[in-house]
């Protein structure tokens, strides 16, 4: 019996396809907020930024349901994969100076977040809509992608910066994403998927989001979904601010903030093949529900014993808090696509919605207080927010 749990065909084309993006991606996404505080930005600013770059993914993302029902989600998903190429090239004609390029530099903001909701949206559409046994399990593997990535990604990134500065990284993100492009099409392009509705309108397009709204307006899905959401605002805090906790609070290095992320995902690679295993031993509810929780503690202690904590704390720390980030988001694609199946394109830009819109105000508030409340109380406060909201949704939900 193998010891990795099972993949569907479509699920393990789309994982590949997420990873292979995500590995161009964080090939420099790692130094990003370290990239903004040189060009000058304000603590704030990042927030700001990240703002514009997971706000456009919610925005958009209804409308790339839309273009779902029009045109073959693969297509679009490899459209998404495209404009993150587009990106990482545009990212080389911002100007030096942060006067003459910042609006040029909140624009490819704006096109990557556009981007990524072509490619979340229409990949989750493509899993959604197909007859997989258990979409826990199935979400379990596409949400580790991100995880493979970094395991060896910002290595890479590194030595490219390191050799080539910036300008030589970027260049080999846009090939990569081209030939991720063609993976993605060729693959995800073969999968059956429900036949598209090219007489869809915009009457159709309202009717089947006030199904929708309705389904998710049931208590057993809309306060799971809201202690859901709550982890993701305090993921914002996190990609907004980790890595420069890292370097302002634990005086990390550059190399030192690269060995700590490699190892953190490298360690998390068999942790989530274990929790992708037993994900679907559990209803999506409990799932939303002990990941929202673990999420939360683990970030209270990690503000808490932030004066205090060395490379192995630090690492089991964050190692639990990562744990309770997969299971918690696994549960809630696993929920919306369940309760919303016979809508996979309206459910694919439900999902996307929550995850980014989360992100981005998460980033956004954090930016607000950070400088009132500093690093160790901002993982505390939010922390706290969750596991208080986890409190009232098993009161409510009665999980």
């Amino acid at each position: 019996m193998s010891i990795f749990p099972k993949i569907e065909k479509v699920t393990r084309d789309t994982t590949i396809s997420h990873f292979l993006l995500m590995f161009g991606y964080k090939l420099f996404s790692l130094y990003f907020p370290l990239f903004l505080v040189a060009r000058g930005l304000s603590l704030p600013e990042v927030g700001y930024t990240y703002l514009l770059i997971y706000l456009p993914i919610a925005l958009s993302a209804p409308f790339v349901g839309l273009l779902n029902h029009k045109i073959n989600p693969a297509i679009l998903a490899t459209m998404g994969i495209l404009g993150y190429g587009i990106y990482a090239l545009g990212m080389i004609l911002i100007p030096a100076t942060q006067s003459t390029g910042l609006v040029l530099f909140y624009f490819w903001q704006v096109l990557l977040g556009t981007s990524a909701a072509l490619f979340f949206v229409s990949a989750r559409a493509i899993l959604i809509s197909s007859p997989l046994e258990n979409y826990d399990r199935a979400f379990g593997w596409f949400y580790t992608a991100p995880f493979y990535a970094e395991a060896l990604a910002p290595c890479i990134g590194a030595a490219l910066i390191w050799k080539f500065n910036f300008i030589g990284v970027f260049i080999f993100s846009a090939v990569l994403q081209i030939f991720t492009a063609i993976y993605c099409f060729r693959q995800l392009g073969k999968q059956k998927i429900k036949p598209l509705d090219r007489a869809f309108n915009f009457l159709k397009f309202k009717d089947n989001y006030q199904k929708v709204f309705e389904k998710i307006k049931e208590k057993t899905v809309l306060l799971p979904t809201v202690l859901s959401f709550s982890a993701l605002l305090l993921s914002g805090f996190y990609f907004a601010f980790f890595v420069l906790c890292l370097k302002d609070f634990l005086a990390f290095s550059q190399n030192q903030v690269l060995v700590f992320v490699s190892v953190l995902s490298a360690t998390f690679l068999p942790i989530s093949l274990f929790l992708i295993s037993r994900l679907e031993n559990f209803k999506s509810k409990i799932n939303i529900f002990r990941g929202g929780m673990a999420t939360g503690a683990f970030s209270i202690l990690f503000g808490s014993l932030l004066p205090f904590l060395n490379f192995f704390t630090l690492l089991l720390i964050n190692l639990g808090r990562s744990a309770g980030a997969l299971i918690c988001n696994s549960g809630r694609s696993g929920l919306i696509s369940q309760k919303l199946k016979e809508n996979p394109e309206e459910a694919g830009a439900i999902d996307t919605i929550f995850s980014p819109l989360g992100i981005a105000f998460g980033a956004l508030i954090s930016g607000a207080i950070i400088g009132a409340v500093g690093y160790n109380f901002l993982f505390i406060l939010g922390g706290i927010f969750v596991v208080t909201v986890g409190l009232i949704v098993k009161k409510f939900a009665k999980i």
